[in-house]
């Protein structure tokens, strides 16, 4: 989906400006829930947290300051007291740390984030991760559709990697967007690391358990929303750069997790899009993940140069067609492997273990 496709949006909006007044007021009724889940991954703790603290120093300079939120929640399975007052001195307001159990997954650690929220002062929830960096206009552009008439239950903002090759290509698989007919520029799909809702509909919808998937329950939620007839809308100015793993090893790892997800996620697929008399590919072994790959693909090649990013031209569109190709290739053999009910390479799914992100993008 291209910023164009949706309505014309205010990005510059003056401190006294009677619509930026109004914002500020939504803000005031606002939590912001972060998860650490995704530093677990590295070599000690120094290392996480000093991730932690570099996206803290970057969220306490947006244009719509964190500092007015009413709430900002943060949920951890290890911060020590000095660590939580110095992140406090650095974001310069009160922290809320909620502190889970190191097997605590991603999800049910955003469902717990949530769990903290003061619903008798925050009326928004928005929901990001530690392993993002937000530009610096995310949390104002995010919240924004939430001051305009008609306004929606749900925002979606835009996440992508690195505007490289290998980080278009890598955006143009994992991170799409498919309008939604529900509103004028809503989207079908969203994803947990840059999404804000009203919190009676996050209240309703959130996040349900399934067994056996690494990453793709936001993916669910947004079916569910869209069968409930629940427009999302979606927000591109509100951008997050998602970092990439720390190393080949776990990039490929993350790959075959993604791909055998597409198993657990293709009966949702089927019955949401396909009509009844293909029902039974959700019941298919490896047949329906792998026709939800190869349709990906496609959908993947013609998605490059439409994600708001530099567009790519010559040798350079053409290597990310190529990266494109082959990164759904393996993604395509770990959901095969898994459609034909080896759980090979699945040990992460099952026990919620986190890769490391910790690569310094500032």
């Amino acid at each position: 989906m291209d910023s164009q496709e949706t309505t014309a949006r205010m990005s510059q909006l003056p401190s006294g400006d009677d619509l930026f007044t109004r914002l500020q007021g939504i803000a005031a009724q606002t939590a912001l829930v972060l998860e650490t889940n995704n530093l677990r991954g590295g070599k000690n703790a120094g290392e996480a947290l000093s991730s932690l603290q570099r996206l803290i120093a970057r969220l306490a300079l947006q244009s719509l300051a964190p500092q007015a939120f009413a709430q900002w929640i943060i949920t951890h399975d290890g911060l020590d007291l000095e660590a939580r007052q110095a992140l406090c001195s650095l974001a310069g307001c009160e922290l809320e740390f909620i502190e889970i159990d190191a097997g605590t997954g991603y999800y049910d650690a955003k469902n717990v984030g949530f769990d903290g929220v003061d619903q008798a002062r925050c009326q928004y929830v928005v929901f990001a991760d530690a392993d993002c960096l937000p530009d610096a206009r995310w949390l104002e552009e995010l919240l924004l559709p939430f001051v305009q008439p008609d306004a929606p239950v749900a925002v979606a903002g835009r996440t992508s990697y690195a505007p490289s090759v290998a980080g278009s290509a890598l955006t143009a698989i994992d991170f799409m967007y498919f309008p939604s007919p529900l509103r004028h520029g809503a989207t079908r799909n969203f994803y947990a690391n840059n999404v804000a809702f009203r919190c009676a509909t996050f209240e309703q919808y959130r996040y349900e358990p399934l067994a056996g998937i690494y990453r793709a329950h936001c993916q669910v939620m947004g079916l569910r929303l869209q069968a409930a007839g629940v427009a999302v809308a979606y927000a591109p100015a509100a951008h997050t750069e998602h970092r990439l793993p720390d190393s080949q090893g776990e990039v490929f790892k993350l790959r075959w997790l993604r791909g055998g997800d597409s198993v657990g996620l293709t009966p949702y697929l089927v019955r949401a899009y396909l009509p009844g008399w293909l029902q039974w590919l959700g019941r298919s072994g490896p047949l329906g993940p792998l026709c939800v790959m190869v349709g990906r693909l496609g959908y993947s090649l013609r998605a490059l140069n439409h994600q708001d990013l530099p567009p790519l031209h010559g040798a350079r569109r053409l290597g990310a067609m190529a990266m494109v190709t082959a990164i759904s290739l393996l993604d395509t053999a770990g959901a095969v492997v898994r459609g034909c009910g080896l759980s090979i390479g699945r040990s992460s799914a099952r026990h919620s273990e986190a890769l490391s992100y910790h690569r310094n993008l500032d």
